[in-house]
């Protein structure tokens, strides 16, 4: 599969950056081209393992997922969903996503993947700004009353759909799909798609303001390629694990297009609260290969005894999401052999930055530019930084735009020219670039304290004191001083076992200096029971910010 759609041999990742090429079908679509052409090919060839807390296990072809999602397709057409209908999933981990995103590539209608934590409020909002048409949702509360209590502020809201149960005023999924013919056509004429045409929208939780509306085209699969074939290191008839809700934009990194264009079976752990023993025991038992979860997932594994499980198919793991600390690194190192692969993206792309098969991993960095990703880092007057300066990472889109990147933001066309013109897109991400060319995370250009002449990244302060076992979560921001510009603040969660104290920080104050910089150390510690962060799970320091400013 993968052959049809790269060119290119790589031995080096010189020659990866430079060869690599991705072959675009002006008419290509995931679901025809790549799901239904597997079936065909080899319809025994496994899809998907699923599994849940409950016990519940099943196992997925390609044969069946042709099959479902036809049947699918042919549901949600019969209730009058046509092409460029949008319709919002919220799923969770329930399989019958895959048979739902495919669904609506079939028919062309653009999906719009949601988490199961909105309120009505968000729903409202999220209907509003993109029209709406058809929810299909996981039975369970609060979110089933959450978008019952968001219908009369949503007009163009016409059809809901519930998962696993019956509910008035809803659509019986299960009924629908198994009354549905079994074979879908693929539309021809006006009706069928093109690599143009709108295909996701993913609404982000920016620290700021409202979501914004990504929307991406039916070219985007493409371009995760990269993502999984050669960041996440999937392999034919391997089992990849990428710790995401459907939700998210990371489900689309992880759990659906580049690891079936590679030829490798992804697995699903259902679950509603994460416990890492239960996470640890359901790889270990599947035979998963290849994994990847955030920084936050990898803290709670390297506490576990590693040693306990037969972890001996595992090959590789990358992390993203955040910033990596050294210490994790070297610590699920030590207990499993295993380097840790840091990347960077956005929802607006696919993997930017990364550490490739090729490189030697350095903990905390990013690792490098992907190809087809003309990647620079610049200053605030527009000029290229110098090996070891902080700048703005941009992407240069004038000579050409990566595949899998982002059209721009849903019907906000001034947003999206405020971060995109002359050619280059502004990520608001900052980053350093060492000697080798490897980039390292600082923050987000609001998030970076100017204090007496020096500019600190929040991250590497909150790296520092990560280390500390009293700390289990810290923000670090900056407050105004009239001498120094800004001094730097930290806001910090404790771990069980430790209360606040003026001898604590004092203690956290020293642990800074003695680990990064003296200069980077918080002159200010507050102690918090929690972080505000957004419904994401990403810390608003903005927030943070605002609040010490009404202190004032």
């Amino acid at each position: 599969m993968l052959e049809r759609y790269v060119t290119g041999d790589f031995n080096s990742y010189e020659e990866f950056r430079q060869n690599f090429k991705i072959n675009v079908p002006p008419d290509f679509n995931f679901a025809f081209d790549v799901v239904d052409e597997i079936a065909r090919e080899t319809p025994d060839k496994v899809a998907m393992v699923w599994c849940d807390e409950k016990g519940d296990h099943r196992v997925f072809t390609f044969a069946q997922m042709k099959k479902y999602s036809d049947k699918t397709a042919n549901f949600f057409k019969s209730l009058g969903i046509r092409k460029g209908d949008p319709v919002m999933l919220i799923l969770k981990r329930r399989y019958e996503y895959w048979f739902s995103i495919l669904a609506l590539h079939k028919i062309g209608a653009v999906g719009i993947p949601a988490t199961h934590l909105l309120t009505a409020k968000d729903i409202i909002y999220r209907n509003q700004a993109a029209d709406v048409k058809m929810i299909v949702a996981v039975n369970e509360e609060p979110l089933l009353s959450s978008i019952e209590a968001a219908e009369a502020e949503s007009p163009s809201l016409k059809l809901k759909v519930l998962v696993g149960g019956a509910r008035p005023g809803w659509l019986d999924f299960t009924a629908g799909v198994e009354a549905a013919a079994e074979s879908f056509t693929r539309p021809t004429g006006a009706e069928a798609t093109t690599i143009a045409d709108k295909m996701l929208l993913y609404f982000t939780s920016g620290t700021t303001g409202y979501p914004k509306m990504v929307q991406h085209d039916f070219a985007y699969p493409l371009g995760h390629i990269v993502t999984a074939k050669y960041w996440q290191n999937v392999r034919e008839g391997g089992l990849h694990l990428t710790v995401a809700e459907t939700g998210w934009a990371k489900a689309a990194w992880g759990k659906i297009y580049g690891q079936w264009l590679a030829g490798s079976a992804i697995f699903v752990f259902d679950f509603d609260r994460f416990d890492p023993k239960e996470l640890l025991k359901r790889v270990a038992e599947n035979g998963v290969t290849t994994f990847c979860a955030p920084p936050t997932i990898y803290r709670y594994l390297i506490k576990e005894d590693l040693s306990q499980y037969d972890l001996s198919k595992l090959e590789y793991c990358v992390v993203a999401g955040e910033p990596l600390n050294p210490e994790v690194y070297q610590q699920f190192y030590n207990q499993t052999g295993i380097k840790l692969r840091e990347g960077y993206g956005q929802t607006e792309l696919t993997v930017a930055l990364g550490t490739f098969p090729w490189m030697e991993p350095k903990p905390g960095s990013m690792g490098k530019p992907a190809p087809g990703y003309d990647i620079d880092l610049i200053d605030e007057e527009g000029h290229s930084c110098e090996v070891g300066e902080v700048g703005e990472i941009v992407i240069r889109t004038d000579r050409q735009k990566p595949v899998g990147m982002f059209d721009g933001y849903y019907r906000d066309d001034e947003r999206t020219n405020s971060v995109w013109y002359d050619g280059i897109y502004h990520t608001g991400d900052t980053a350093w670039r060492d000697e080798d060319g490897y980039y390292w995370f600082v923050g987000r250009t609001d998030d970076v304290i100017k204090s007496s002449g020096y500019r600190i990244g929040p991250f590497e302060v909150e790296s520092a004191l990560l280390e500390h076992p009293a700390v289990l979560e810290c923000a670090v921001t900056g407050v105004p001083d009239e001498i120094r510009g800004a001094v730097v603040k930290a806001t910090v969660v404790l771990t069980k076992n430790y209360r606040p104290s003026e001898e604590l920080k004092k203690e956290l104050q020293e642990h800074v200096k003695r680990v990064t910089a003296p200069y980077k150390y918080p002159r200010i510690i507050e102690f918090v029971e929690e972080l505000p962060k957004t419904i994401s799970g990403k810390i608003r320091r903005v927030e943070i910010r605002e609040r010490d400013k009404q202190a004032d």
